[in-house]
């Protein structure tokens, strides 16, 4: 019987190693990707007080096309970098969660630099 490699499963294990040397504080927060088959979601977290400052989805109504590919991740980072600059936030540390730095997280990222963040 062949058994099928759980992709997932490496993946978490990847963002462990990950979370072992990137870490958000209140002056340089984390930006957290998570993409899922039809949507990407971005946080920007601070891990000292343990919570989510700003945070933009495919699923907002802002992003009005599909979630699921390059264009609504562009959108989606645009739209967390719009929103961490309400805050006063301009600098974070970009943790892609596991993910290859490719594709919708990438797209999610320079949109996020175009809308104003620095990492």
């Amino acid at each position: 019987m062949v058994s099928k490699a759980d992709t997932n499963k490496a993946r978490l294990s990847r963002h462990k190693r990950v979370r072992g040397k990137v870490n958000g504080t209140q002056e340089r927060p984390r930006l957290n990707v998570f993409r899922s088959a039809k949507n990407i979601y971005a946080q920007v977290i601070d891990d000292v007080k343990g919570t989510t400052l700003v945070s933009a989805s495919s699923l907002d109504k802002e992003i009005d096309c599909y979630g699921g590919n390059k264009d609504a991740a562009r959108k989606v980072g645009k739209l967390v970098a719009e929103r961490a600059l309400k805050m006063g936030i301009t600098e974070v540390v970009f943790d892609r969660g596991g993910y290859i730095f490719h594709g919708r997280v990438k797209e999610l990222a320079e949109g996020a630099r175009e809308g104003g963040l620095k990492f």
